[in-house]
C-alpha cells in the first residue's frame, strides 16, 4: 500500500471513529481533497456542514473560511486544519473603514464578497458568491452600492449590471490578479482552438477575453461539459482536481507558475490526521457580537438567493 494511501486510510478511520466532518475546498492538494467527506466552493462547504451529525468539522481552506462554517453551525466545534491559511484578500479591509463610510453614506448599502473575515461581514448589510453575486446586486433596491473587497468581481458584476453604480476599493486576490491579457494571449497561441475559462476574481483585461467567466464550481462544470479542449484560468487546485478524475478531457493550466496559493497549500494530509485526532489545527472561536452581525450578513444572502 503506498504511503499516500495509508494516510488517507487512517484519516478515514479517525473521523469515523471519532465523529469528525472533514471539509476540503477546490484549491485544496489532492492528496487532502482526496481524504475530505466534502469538497468543493466555500460556501457550499459550509452549508453542507449546516447539515450534517458531526458536532466537529475541520475546514481544509482558509480562515474565512472556517467563520462561515462556525456562522452557519455555531453549536459545532470548527477548527482550521492549519493556522498559518489566512486569505489575503479577505483581510485587505478593516471594518472601520467600512464603519466610517456607512457614516458618511447614509443609505449606501455595502455588499460583502463571501472571502472576507466574519468581523468585516459583520459591519456590512448583504454577502455575496461569486455565483449568486450578480443576481443579488441586481435585486438590492438602490443604485449606489459599495462593493468589497475585491474591484475585479466588483467590475465584472458591474459590466453586467450597467443600471447600477458599483463603488469599488481597492481589494484584490493577488493569484487571480496576476493573470494578464498577455498570459491570454499565450495560452491560446499554445491551445489553439481551445476555449477559456476564467474566474471573475481576474482583471478585466483577462475576462473580456474568456469565453466564460464563473465560480470555481461553474468553471468545473463548463470544463466537463465542453467538446474541445479548455484553458482553466484559477487557481491550480482546479485543473489538478480535473486532470486527476478527467484525465481524457484536454485542459491546460492558464500561467501555471502563477495559480498556486500558499495558504491553500499549507494544509497536507499528515497536518489533518494530526488535527482530526485533537493535536493541531486552529479553533474557530468568535465574538458573539461578531457572530450575530455576520451571520445576518450571511442571512440576508440566502434570503435574496444566494
Amino acid at each position: 500500500m503506498k504511503k499516500g494511501q495509508r494516510l488517507t486510510d487512517l484519516i478515514g478511520e479517525e473521523k469515523a471513529r471519532r465523529g469528525v466532518l472533514v471539509l476540503a475546498h477546490t484549491y485544496q492538494p489532492p492528496a487532502v481533497q482526496a481524504a475530505a467527506d466534502v469538497t468543493g466552493d466555500s460556501f457550499a462547504l459550509a452549508r453542507a456542514a449546516k447539515g450534517r451529525p458531526e458536532k466537529r468539522v475541520v475546514m481544509c481552506g482558509v480562515r474565512f473560511m472556517a467563520e462561515t462554517v462556525k456562522l452557519l453551525s455555531p453549536e459545532k466545534e470548527v477548527l482550521l486544519a492549519d493556522a498559518r491559511a489566512s486569505c489575503p484578500m479577505a483581510e485587505q479591509i478593516e471594518p472601520a473603514r467600512v464603519l466610517a463610510f456607512k457614516k458618511e453614506n447614509p443609505g449606501v448599502p455595502v455588499v460583502a464578497y463571501i472571502n472576507t473575515t466574519a468581523a468585516l461581514k459583520a459591519v456590512c448589510d448583504v454577502c455575496v458568491t461569486s455565483s449568486s453575486a450578480v443576481r443579488i446586486v441586481s435585486s438590492l433596491r438602490e443604485k449606489d452600492i459599495l462593493f468589497i473587497p475585491d474591484q475585479n468581481l466588483g467590475a465584472w458584476v458591474q459590466s453586467r449590471l450597467p443600471e447600477k453604480h458599483l463603488i469599488l476599493w481597492d481589494g484584490c486576490c493577488p493569484v487571480h490578479r496576476a493573470l494578464t491579457a498577455a498570459d491570454v494571449i499565450k495560452a491560446k497561441k499554445a491551445h489553439p482552438g481551445a476555449l477559456l475559462a476564467v474566474h471573475p476574481e481576474c482583471l478585466p483585461e483577462v475576462t473580456r477575453l474568456a469565453d466564460m467567466v464563473g465560480s470555481t464550481a461553474e468553471i468545473i462544470a463548463y470544463a466537463l461539459a465542453a467538446e474541445r479542449g479548455v484553458i482553466i484560468g484559477t487557481e491550480r487546485g482546479v485543473w489538478d482536481l480535473l486532470k486527476q478524475r478527467h484525465p481524457e478531457k484536454e485542459l491546460y493550466l492558464l500561467a501555471p507558475r502563477k495559480l498556486t496559493c500558499p495558504d491553500m497549500k499549507y494544509t497536507t494530509p499528515r497536518a489533518l490526521l494530526g488535527c482530526v485526532r485533537g493535536a493541531g489545527g486552529e479553533i474557530i472561536e468568535l465574538d458573539p457580537a461578531v457572530m450575530r452581525g455576520a451571520a445576518r450578513c450571511v442571512e440576508k444572502m440566502l434570503e435574496l438567493g444566494g
